[in-house]
């Protein structure tokens, strides 16, 4: 009789079935395409969003993981709210970078990137809310380091007093929102 080897079947999830575990299951598209049509940032992106879902139900990680759409995604929901089936589809492109960014797959854009890491930190550190003024204030100096560019800055400077005029942005921050019990809860889950 002769030698057998360990043959063990291991698990392998595909992109859709590791969506579905984090309870954002896209496999209800039917590729109508309202999510396209209706997302104001499809200039930008190499992949249209009903194909970046129609890609991860195929199991398309590479070409999905290294697309731009995921990273020009605004996450304005407007996608999410045109789905006819419910599918959360700013969800799964906000999964999508995490994803990324756990397998270090490197971004096109690295200004992207840190402007998310830094949005999500600024939440984490204002208790459930943006403090407007410190993310600014981060990601211009790491602009800065980059390339320091004098008009950029005055624009950006220019603006910012614009904002802060018009009662659109504060210095200080703002009052915590109420539910802190919740929101600590979900800020667990956010790895720095």
């Amino acid at each position: 009789m002769p030698k057998t080897t360990d043959n063990t079947l291991r698990p392998s999830f595909t992109l859709a079935e590791k969506l579905a575990q984090g309870n954002l299951s896209a496999s209800a598209c039917y590729q109508c395409k309202k999510c396209s049509s209706g997302c104001p940032l499809t200039f930008a992106m190499d992949l249209l969003p009903h194909q970046v879902i129609h890609l991860s139900l195929l199991g398309q990680e590479e070409k999905v993981l290294t697309s731009s759409t995921i990273w020009v995604c605004s996450a304005c929901e407007t996608c999410t709210t045109r789905c006819p089936n419910g599918i959360d589809i700013a969800g799964v492109l906000d999964w999508l970078k995490e994803e990324a960014l756990k397998r270090g797959i490197s971004v096109a854009q690295p200004e992207v990137a840190t402007f998310h890491r830094y949005f999500l930190e600024s939440i984490k550190a204002g208790g459930g809310r943006v403090a407007e003024a410190t993310l600014v204030r981060r990601f211009t100096l790491f602009k800065l380091r980059r390339k320091f560019d004098i008009n950029e800055l005055k624009e950006n400077m220019k603006l910012g007093w614009q904002l802060m005029k018009r009662g659109r942005m504060r210095l200080l921050g703002s009052h915590a929102p109420k539910g802190q019990a919740e929101i600590k809860e979900i800020l667990k889950l956010i790895k720095s």
